[in-house]
Order: structure tokens, then sequence, then C-alpha cells
């Protein structure tokens, strides 16, 4: 039972024994306050409260991936710097992604996009960069655990080669699953999960195979009137060149709830604490969320 909903109970018991306390200590006075009255102020406050319930499920839910919601994101990872990389050399990723539930939020479909910039020093000591569409993916996850208080699913992933130029993409398919948990019992603190797994199975015969998977843990602390701290960062692994990065990040957003569009800003510096291989020494990851609800809910 969450804080607001005690203090509402209390209150309507606190309220009914000193108002039967009042009517049999003064059954002859006619100036105690009518029933209907109380009633009244009751539901006033059963309103009030509702808000408040509205608006902390609001915020609770703005960092759920498996929201009964369409939504759409705009991401972007920048790394000014690089392991065993030319001082100069840098990447930027922004990502599009948008989710559609189906099936009364049993299943939910992702789509991602990136557009990937690469900055590479040349030996004149100018930094040449390549940009364009990357690789696309989506998921298919199936929820088979959804309250309100929490959302678990599963489900297939698939990426296709549509980058533009050979530096920004695998030239692969790839296939794989997605497994994703997001629990908000607290409406101070959520947590979860994002686990994916993909491998080349068909694609262009002269590039390399993949084989990657990433674990994202999401830790978001509420700070209240849609204020919160987050912990939000991707660790990967990539198995077939046997290179990883685990960083760590602090980060802070803001949820604000305009009609039926749930924006939610955010931004968090991230910092490598295990690399191997070609790795971000940092980066920082900011974006926006926007989900979308339903006039019908």
């Amino acid at each position: 039972m969450q804080k607001h909903e005690q203090l509402y109970h209390i209150f309507v018991l606190i309220t009914l024994r000193n108002y039967k306390n009042a009517t049999m200590t003064n059954s002859k006075n006619h100036s105690i306050i009518p029933y209907k009255y109380i009633v009244v102020i009751l539901t006033l406050f059963a309103v009030f409260y509702s808000k408040i319930e509205a608006q902390e499920n609001s915020t609770a839910q703005a960092n759920n991936p498996l929201a009964n919601m369409t939504a759409l994101n705009f991401h972007n990872y920048y790394i000014p710097k690089l392991n065993n990389a030319p001082d100069d050399a840098y990447l930027n990723t922004a990502w599009i992604r948008f989710a559609k539930p189906f099936a009364d939020g049993k299943l939910l479909l992702r789509v991602s996009a990136p557009l990937n910039t690469i900055g590479s020093p040349t030996t004149s000591g100018l930094v040449q960069t390549e940009s364009g569409l990357g690789d696309i993916n989506a998921f298919l996850s199936y929820n088979f655990y959804s309250k309100p208080t929490g959302t678990i699913g599963i489900g297939p992933l698939l990426a296709a080669p549509t980058a533009n130029e050979d530096a920004l993409g695998s030239g692969k398919w790839q296939g794989g699953f997605a497994f994703v948990m997001f629990m908000a019992k607290s409406p101070a603190f959520q947590y979860g999960g994002l686990v994916t797994w993909q491998a080349s199975f068909a694609g262009d015969d002269d590039r390399n195979s993949t084989n990657i998977g990433a674990i994202q843990p999401f830790f978001i602390w509420q700070l209240g009137k849609g204020t919160y701290l987050r912990h939000v960062p991707i660790w990967a692994f990539d198995f077939e060149n046997d290179a990883y990065h685990i960083p760590l990040g602090l980060g802070i957003g803001k949820v604000v709830k305009m009609n039926n569009t749930v924006f939610n800003l955010f931004m968090e510096p991230q910092f490598s604490m295990l690399s191997k291989g070609t790795q971000p020494q940092m980066q920082l990851f900011a974006g926006i969320n926007l989900q979308f609800i339903s006039k019908n809910k």
C-alpha cells in the first residue's frame, strides 16, 4: 500500500470515527455537520489522492521500455575519447526508437534505427568524418507478466544490414532474443534490465561474423515533482572478437505530462570501468522519450 493510499484510509477512519463520537455526544445539537457534507469532503480528498497517484504512476512508468503506451524516443551517445585509437578519434550514435503495444499490452514491438558518425584523424592532422544510417534492429516482446507494479517480457530480435557504408554497420543479418524486466513496486525507486543477444546468420560473405551480447540495468531514484536520478548504462560483450565494455554512470532526468503525452528528458555521463579492445573511455548519453497515453485509458 502506497503512502498516499495509507493517508487516505487513515483520514477516512478518523473522520468517520470523530463524526460518530460527535453524533453520540451531541445528538440534540443541530449544529453538527450533516453527513452529506462529510461525504463531499471524503469525495474531494479521494479525487485529490487519485490525481497524486496518477502523477506518480506516470513518472514511474516514464522509464518503462515495456509500458503499455505508444512511444517515440530520441537518444544520443556522444563518445569523445576511445581506448586503443588515435587521440582525435570520436564516435556519435543517434537512435530513433518507436514502440507500439498490441493485444492489450501483451505484445510490444520496438524498432530502433541508428544514425552513426565516425571521426577518424588523417595523416595531415585533419579529422575525417563518415555519417549515415546504421543497422536497423527490432524486437517483439511477449509480456508474460504485466501488472501496474511490474512488467517482464521476452521475444525474438532481428537486425538488418541497412547501413549505407561498410564502416557504419556489420553487413550481416543477425538474429537473437531480448529479455526485459521493469519493476515499479515503489513510487520512489524503480529497477529492471534489458538483456539482448544477437549473432549473424546471413549477409556479406566478405564481412566478419558477429556474436554480441548486452546487459542494460535500470536504476531510477525519484526525487519528487517529476525529477529523478538514473543509472542506465549498457554493458556490451563482443564474443566474436573477445572484447567488452562495462561503463558506470549517474544522470538526471525530468518527467513532464502535458495532456495525453508524457515527456521524459534526461542526461547521463557514463565512464568506462572495464574494457578490452577499442572502446569508449567515456560517453554522454542524452535523450527525450515521448509516451502517448490512449484517450480510452
